[in-house]
Parts: C-alpha cells; structure tokens; sequence
C-alpha cells in the first residue's frame, strides 16, 4: 500500500511523525481526504473539527486541532503532509468530562474568547468521536 510522510507539529512541539495512507481533516473550503500523490495545496483548518491520520499500520490517530493550517507538498508519487497547529491534542489526551464542561460553559458566554473555548471543545469531543 502507498504511503506519504505526515508531520503534525504545533507551535509548542512536534506532535506526531510518520506514514501514513490517508490524512482527513476540514479546512475552511471544505472536507478534504488526502492520499499519497495529492497536488499540493493549502489549507486553513477549520476551527471545532479533528484531523485523523489513517496510519500506516492500519491504525487511525484522531488529534483534536486548534487553528493552523493542512499543507501538502511534493508531487506525483511522493507527498508529503504537514499539519501546522496554533495547539493539538491527540485525542488519547483529551479529558472527555472536561471537554464537555467546557463546552456547556463556553455555549452560556458569547464573545471571541468563548467562540475560542467553544471550538476547542468541540474538537476535543470530535476527536473522541461523539456526534456532536
């Protein structure tokens, strides 16, 4: 199976570094999948919606993705995937019954901090795969 080269790093540290078959996430034109050999691109992500990395090893990484952007670079045959992140959080980390604290709390405030707060949770409980 092809394979491309995905890095997830946010401004804080490098989050994630391997192959992968498929990357998913929502960037502000839309849903986009990205398989091995996609022309490149630029994409800012989304606020409230997950990335997910469909590993090489078959296993899927959710990662709950705070502002940033999905770039795609190299061509035919050898993309490559990079998740620029303002902050993310795999979602192995996310604390579910904060998450949606925080997310009831935020829906009662109005205000860009509490669009903030409100689009972070919303990610994280994505991430953790709850409809939302």
């Amino acid at each position: 199976m092809s394979t491309m080269h995905v890095e997830l790093v946010s401004i804080e540290a490098p989050i994630w570094s391997g192959e992968a078959t498929a990357v998913y996430g929502r960037t502000t034109e839309g849903e986009l999948g990205i398989l091995p050999g996609h022309m490149p691109l630029l994409g800012a992500l989304e606020p409230g919606y997950p990335v997910r990395i469909e590993q090489e090893s078959g296993e899927d990484l959710h990662v709950a993705v705070h502002g940033g952007f999905l770039f795609v670079h190299g061509g035919s045959g050898d993309s490559a995937v990079s998740v620029l992140a303002e902050q993310a959080e795999l979602a192995g980390d996310i604390d579910a019954a904060a998450a949606r604290e925080a997310l009831s709390s935020a829906e009662r405030e109005d205000g860009p901090h509490a669009d903030d707060a409100r689009n972070r949770a919303l990610a994280q409980l994505r991430a953790l795969g709850e409809q939302l």
